[in-house]
C-alpha cells in the first residue's frame, strides 16, 4: 500500500505565508483600532485646539495684550515686582515671565494656581486669574484623559504607542497592490462622487497615508515624554553620552557689602536678554533667591518651541556649569531632547507648521471613526452574505410538491 504526499513548492509556502502576514497585519489593524480608539479621537481633539493655545489666548483674553508707549522698553524685574506687591500685597510671587512685544508679562504666585498679569512697559496690573481656565482643563485631557495623572498618563502613553503600531499596520494596508494608475488613484485621490461607503473608506485611506509624517512624529514626540525607557533609548540610538548633570551654587565669599540681590536680578535679566540669549524677544527670570548659596535662572532663546536654561552665580553672575548649550552647538541626541516639546506641538517651523499639525491632528482624530464606519459596513457585508447563503440552502432543501 502506498501513500501520496502532496509536497508544496517554495513559491506557494511564500504566497501562504505573505497571506498569512497580511491577515494577521489586518487584525492587529482592527482590533488595536478599536481598543485605542477613544483615545486618539480625545488625543487629536485637544491637540488641534492646543497647537493654537498662544494664539487664542491672546485674542480671546484681553489681559494679555499689553500697551505700548512710544519709545518705551521693558521694565526690569524688580520695578514689576515692586508694582505688583504694591497692587497685591500678601501675594507671594514667583518666577515673572517676559512674553514678547505688545504682550503682557506674568507673574507665578507660589502655592496658588493664579497668574498676575503686568504691562512690562509701564507696570499697570492688567488681571488677575486662575490658571485653571479652560486651556488647561483641555491640556488636562490631553495629558491624563481627565483622570488622575498615575492612570491617565499611562493610558494616554500606551494609547500613543498603539497608535505608532496602527500607522505602521495602516501603511502596510495602504500599500497598492500596483503601482499602475488605477493602484496610484486609490491610494492618493478620494473619489468624492462615490457612495457614502466609498467616500468613507477613502477619507480613513487616503487621508490616513498622507497625514502619516506628522503622526509618526506626534506619536514619537509623545512617546518620549511618556515614558523613561523611550527616552532612553531614543537618546542611546542618536549617540547620546548619559552624564551625570553638576549642580553648582553661588560661591558665597564674593558676596561683598554693597551686594543688593534685587539688582543682581535685573543684571542677569538684562544679561540673558543682550548676551547670554540669540532670540531675546521672551525669557523667563527666576525669583528672589531663597538663601545666598542659591544661583540666579533665567530661561532665554524662547524660539520655535526650544529654549535655553541658564544659571548664574547670584555675586559674580558667571554661568554656572549646568548652564544648557546653545541649541545649534548640541550634539543630535541632546537636540532631540531638547526639542522634542516644539517638535511635538508644531512650533519648530513657525506658523505654517502650526496650521500642518492642526490638519493633521483633525485627520488622525477622524480616523478611529472612519476605520470603525468601514469594520462596520464589512461586518454588515459579511453577515448580509451570510443570510443569502444560508436562505440559498434553505431553499435548496425544499420538498418539491
Amino acid at each position: 500500500m502506498s501513500v501520496r504526499l502532496d509536497v508544496i513548492h517554495p513559491g506557494e509556502s511564500s504566497l501562504i505565508s505573505s497571506l498569512m502576514l497580511k491577515k494577521l497585519n489586518a487584525w492587529v489593524h482592527l482590533w488595536f483600532g478599536l481598543v485605542s480608539g477613544i483615545i486618539v479621537i480625545i488625543l487629536g481633539i485637544t491637540g488641534c485646539i492646543l497647537v493654537f493655545e498662544e494664539e487664542l489666548k491672546y485674542a480671546l483674553y484681553p489681559w494679555t495684550k499689553a500697551e505700548r508707549p512710544a519709545g518705551a522698553d521693558y521694565l526690569p524685574p524688580s520695578a514689576l515686582r515692586k508694582a505688583a506687591e504694591e497692587a497685591l500685597p500678601g501675594f507671594k510671587l514667583g518666577t515673572v515671565w517676559y512674553k514678547g512685544d505688545d504682550k503682557a508679562a506674568f507673574f507665578s504666585v507660589r502655592d496658588s494656581d493664579s497668574l498676575i498679569y503686568i504691562n512690562p512697559y509701564t507696570a499697570d496690573i492688567t488681571g488677575i486669574v486662575d490658571h485653571e481656565d479652560f486651556f488647561h482643563f483641555i491640556d488636562e485631557g490631553h495629558r491624563n484623559l481627565w483622570l488622575p495623572h498615575d492612570v491617565g498618563h499611562q493610558l494616554v502613553g500606551w494609547g500613543t504607542f498603539v497608535f505608532f503600531i496602527l500607522l505602521i499596520t495602516g501603511l502596510v494596508l495602504w500599500w497598492p497592490k500596483k503601482w499602475n494608475k488605477r493602484g496610484i488613484e486609490q491610494g492618493f485621490k478620494i473619489k468624492w462622487k462615490a457612495k457614502f461607503k466609498r467616500v468613507n473608506y477613502d477619507l480613513h485611506n487616503v487621508l490616513g497615508f498622507y497625514s502619516l509624517l506628522i503622526a509618526v512624529v506626534l506619536a514619537y514626540t509623545g512617546l518620549m515624554m511618556s515614558f523613561r525607557w523611550f527616552n532612553k533609548s531614543v537618546f542611546w540610538l542618536a549617540g547620546g553620552e548619559v552624564k551625570e548633570r553638576s549642580f553648582s551654587f553661588s560661591d558665597t565669599t564674593k558676596a561683598t557689602s554693597s551686594y543688593v540681590l534685587a539688582d543682581q536680578v535685573d543684571r542677569a535679566w538684562q544679561m540673558g536678554l543682550t548676551q547670554i540669549g540669540q532670540y531675546n524677544k521672551r525669557a523667563i527670570i527666576s525669583g528672589i533667591p531663597e538663601s545666598i548659596k542659591d544661583p540666579l535662572y533665567i530661561c532665554v532663546d524662547m524660539y520655535n518651541g526650544g529654549w535655553r536654561e541658564v544659571y548664574l552665580d547670584q555675586h559674580t553672575l558667571e554661568e554656572l556649569p549646568q548652564t544648557q548649550a546653545k541649541m545649534k552647538e548640541e550634539p543630535v541626541a541632546v537636540w532631540l531632547r531638547r526639542m522634542n516639546y516644539g517638535l511635538h506641538v508644531g512650533e519648530v517651523g513657525g506658523l505654517p507648521t502650526k496650521i500642518i499639525y492642526f490638519l493633521a491632528s483633525l485627520i488622525c482624530a477622524s480616523l478611529p471613526v472612519t476605520g470603525f464606519l468601514v469594520w462596520l459596513g464589512k461586518k454588515k457585508k459579511i453577515k448580509k452574505q451570510h443570510l443569502q447563503k444560508t436562505g440559498k440552502a434553505l431553499i435548496a432543501v425544499q420538498p418539491l410538491n
